[in-house]
């Protein structure tokens, strides 16, 4: 393994370490990674005694470049050094009580802090002191793992999961990254303590959440959230979307299965989390919405509107920021149903600027959540709406140049609208307001202030 320590650093760590006279190793994902061909730059080393001494050593060595952080209470230290983070803690071993997930730690050896490990393939440890540099220490055979494609825990995975039950979600959130399957014993023990989940803080949930998202493939994750009963508890607005029912012999598709479909098309076009949480709340009010009515079937009716009132709660909920984001969400949530409308009649130019001003610079992403949303297995039905979805895009296109209606404001303001007609605020300055605007999206007057002016004095006259 020497040839994967070439960078200085690691000269660095060992003549360190040897000037203390302690056995360190690097051990965790900087070591997985070099197996599955993966740049790191986050390095773990962890050491039998003396990790913070260690950490403080190197960083007078590598000088005033470096920044130095010591976690005391935790026993830990970390160093940035240019693009490295380094991160320093002694060998423990660790105790669990059950109803936290926070160990009682104890010194221990290197043997005890790979058994702590999460999984065999994060174990993995290159020595780093004088008698062993370079040396692989994989006492679970993590490398045969990593080959295998398998997620194993170095312990029994019963304890492993109900000790640390966030280690539940970290291997659906490796399954998903990586393309790993998790070995049976450890999916089964997934579906026996899932409910231990409850323990688990509601961000950090949210984080591995987040990084299942932003997988290749993300429904790989969330169908194993689904099978192992843990997404019921963290996001049981989503599980409401499962299933199909049947009447007279009609049925609707299974919305859940559907979402994932639009989430992996939407992963396809962009890594865009906030985009990839629009597809997967973008049909959450259907079950809210959900009616049967005999001369037409199924429908659905607002579930745009209920799905983008639904948003704020749900981000509330799982600790999701509370800012732009969940307003970028809900804005896509709320229209992406408007270009498959436009796709499928004939395109007027004044549901093409209404679009363009609703959706603003997020048109784009409006576009590529519409088109992600086509999951008909009729090839024939996704050429059409596919061509039409193009001859969307030239019309957004050519308005947006001769109208410039993304992010409009009024050529004249709601104050000069009181100041004209000697005003204090009220409805007829939102009549008026509306008056105009909707005036501008018809195409009725062109953008432009002096027309605008000449409109409202007519208006005026209209409301007395």
């Amino acid at each position: 393994m020497e040839k994967h320590l070439t960078h200085p650093i690691f000269k660095t760590l060992a003549d360190c370490a040897n000037q203390l006279g302690v056995d360190a190793y690097v051990i965790g994902g900087f070591v997985r990674d070099i197996y599955l061909g993966r740049d790191s730059k986050d390095i773990d080393v962890v050491t039998i005694g003396k990790g913070i001494e260690l950490a403080e050593l190197v960083h007078k060595q590598l000088g005033e470049e470096a920044h130095l952080s010591v976690f005391k209470n935790f026993g830990t230290a970390q160093v940035k050094f240019n693009d490295l983070e380094i991160e320093f803690v002694g060998a423990r071993r660790e105790s669990y009580n059950r109803d936290s997930r926070k160990p009682i730690v104890e010194d221990g050896t290197l043997e005890d802090d790979q058994n702590r490990r999460d999984f065999t393939i994060n174990a993995l440890a290159i020595g780093l002191s004088k008698s062993n540099f370079g040396k692989l220490l994989d006492p679970f055979n993590g490398v045969g793992d990593i080959e295998n494609k398998i997620l194993r825990t170095p312990l029994e995975p019963e304890i492993t999961y109900s000790d640390d039950p966030l280690r539940m979600m970290r291997a659906i959130r490796f399954s998903s990254q990586l393309g790993f399957t998790i070995e049976k014993e450890s999916l089964d023990a997934i579906s026996k303590n899932k409910e231990r989940i409850k323990i688990v803080s509601k961000e950090r949930i949210t984080d591995e959440l987040n990084k299942i998202i932003l997988s290749p493939v993300p429904s790989v994750g969330f169908k194993l959230l689904f099978d192992t009963g843990l997404l019921h508890i963290i996001f049981p607005e989503m599980v409401k979307l499962y299933g199909v029912e049947t009447i007279n012999g009609k049925s609707h598709k299974d919305n859940f299965y559907h979402t994932l479909e639009v989430l992996d098309n939407t992963a396809k076009k962009s890594n865009n989390l906030w985009l990839r949480w629009s597809a997967i709340l973008h049909d959450i009010a259907k079950p809210a919405t959900k009616r049967f009515e005999p001369e037409h079937g199924w429908t659905f009716h607002g579930h745009e509107d209920k799905g983008a009132r639904m948003v704020p709660k749900i981000f509330e909920s799982l600790r999701l920021p509370l800012n732009e984001k969940m307003k970028y969400v809900q804005k896509l949530v709320l229209l992406h149903l408007r270009p498959i409308v436009l796709a499928k009649t004939e395109i007027t130019d004044s549901a093409i600027r209404r679009v363009l001003f609703e959706a603003g610079d997020d048109v784009d992403d409006l576009m590529a959540l519409c088109e992600a949303d086509i999951t008909t297995k009729n090839p024939n039905k996704v050429k059409r709406y596919l061509q039409n979805f193009e001859l969307v895009r030239e019309k957004l296109k050519e308005l947006e140049e001769k109208d410039k209606i993304r992010n409009w404001q009024p050529p004249v303001s709601g104050e000069e609208i009181m100041e004209i007609f000697n005003l204090q605020p009220c409805k007829k300055v939102g009549d008026l307001k509306n008056a105009l605007k909707d005036a501008i999206l018809d195409g009725i007057i062109p953008n432009e202030r002096e027309v605008a002016l000449v409109f409202l004095k007519e208006k005026a006259k209209e409301l007395n």
